[in-house]
């Protein structure tokens, strides 16, 4: 039996794009995926706020406290992506099709030794500051339209 993904529903998800003063963009290098850099994102608990969600991502994949952070702008509609077939039916229990995701900017008022990555449950192996150009081309493939919508909403700000 073939899974048809047109029947499965998106999975609700936050993202955080978190600038710092330069204006360069905070990405993890992926544990489980070598080279691919991505920025802090993850569900929305059932019945969360997404901003609370965004702020609570961002805590346990970072180590980020909301504290040391301003949230500047949302986008103005949910973004989806769809998984690639190989990944369809084997992430998240097979239950979703991709993400529909509702993105935060947010501006990182702390110092680079605020960030810790060695979380409860790490996600990243490494992080950096990317320039938006850089975080576009270092995202995997099937997230690269996600990226490119998000950045040129936020670009004003950045």
């Amino acid at each position: 039996m073939t899974l048809d993904p047109n029947t499965l529903p998106y999975r609700p998800c936050v993202g955080v794009m978190l600038v710092n003063a330069s204006g360069h963009i905070f990405v993890g290098e992926r544990i489980d995926t070598p080279n691919a850099w991505q920025m802090p994102q993850g569900g929305i608990d059932e019945g969360e706020d997404p901003q609370k969600a965004a702020l609570r991502e961002l805590w346990e994949e970072t180590g980020v406290d909301p504290k040391i952070v301003t949230i500047v702008a949302k986008t103005s509609e949910w973004l989806t992506y769809d998984l690639p077939d190989h990944l369809l039916g084997k992430v998240w229990k097979g239950k979703y099709r991709g993400q529909k995701q509702l993105w935060f900017l947010m501006r990182f008022n702390g110092v680079d030794n605020d960030i810790a990555i060695d979380t409860e449950h790490p996600e990243f192996s490494k992080w950096k500051w990317s320039p938006a150009t850089d975080v576009v081309r270092e995202i995997v493939p099937f997230k690269q339209e996600i990226y490119d919508a998000v950045i040129a909403e936020f670009e004003a700000h950045l």
